[in-house]
């Protein structure tokens, strides 16, 4: 294998596969989240059985390919969820044909409140941005070494961010001050410990693409400026 310090300049079928999988989990998280399920008493949206893979694609793409590619695929997911959400409100408000009797039924599962959007591509943003910062920085603090350290230590940083902003944003005022707090906790641990569980299989895909892909980025010398989509 061949370390490297800076990402491929071409997309290989793997970062291809592995993009994919980021947005198609982050797309489908959004679209079931709408749906409260009841684990042993905990209450949590039905988005937690797949969003947290988009936090362990994310640890994917930033310790293989590095900083730069993750930053512009968390943008890329931004953009395909954005563009989700206007089909769907324009579905919503274009007339249904007299005899489709689903009109109530599709705005109860599909609509969004403007708040609950607002709360979720903020989370979004800054939790998936934390991740990838934290864990580009403790790669070059462990110098390689560790791997569970990093993807652990990114989750709990990124995936705390995103419960907070998250629950806060979409029912501050609304939820108990109790409630609220309780909901970001559930909701923290739960994502958390859903990464942690996840290790082993993170070590396969990481070892796997370091191998195939023959590269192994070191941010050490990069912005890191979330905004800066390009270099």
């Amino acid at each position: 294998m061949t370390a490297s310090l800076s990402p491929p300049s071409r997309h290989s079928t793997a970062f291809v596969v592995v993009v994919t999988g980021f947005i198609t989990t982050l797309l489908v998280a959004n679209i079931i989240a709408v749906k409260l399920i009841d684990i042993a008493g905990w209450i949590m949206p039905a988005g937690i059985i797949i969003f947290p893979v988009s936090y362990i694609l994310g640890d994917v793409l930033t310790e293989v390919y590095g900083y730069r590619r993750a930053r512009q695929v968390i943008w890329l997911g931004f953009a395909c969820n954005l563009l989700a959400v206007s089909a769907i409100a324009l579905a919503q408000a274009l007339p249904a044909a007299g005899f489709w009797d689903g009109q109530a039924a599709f705005e109860r599962i599909l609509g969004y409140t403007p708040r609950l959007l607002a709360a979720s591509f903020l989370a979004y943003v800054l939790g998936e941005f934390a991740n990838a910062f934290v864990l580009a920085k403790m790669k070059i603090l462990t110098q390689g070494r560790w791997l569970w350290t990093r993807t652990i230590g990114s989750t709990l940083v990124g995936q705390l961010l995103d419960s907070l902003v998250f629950v806060t944003v979409a029912f501050a005022g609304v939820m108990p001050t109790s409630a609220l707090l309780t909901a970001i906790v559930v909701q923290w641990l739960a994502k958390s410990a859903y990464e942690a569980l996840a290790t082993p299989l993170t070590y396969g895909v990481v070892h796997y693409l370091k191998r195939h892909e023959g590269i192994d980025v070191y941010d050490t010398d990069i912005d890191f400026n979330p905004l800066r989509v390009q270099g």
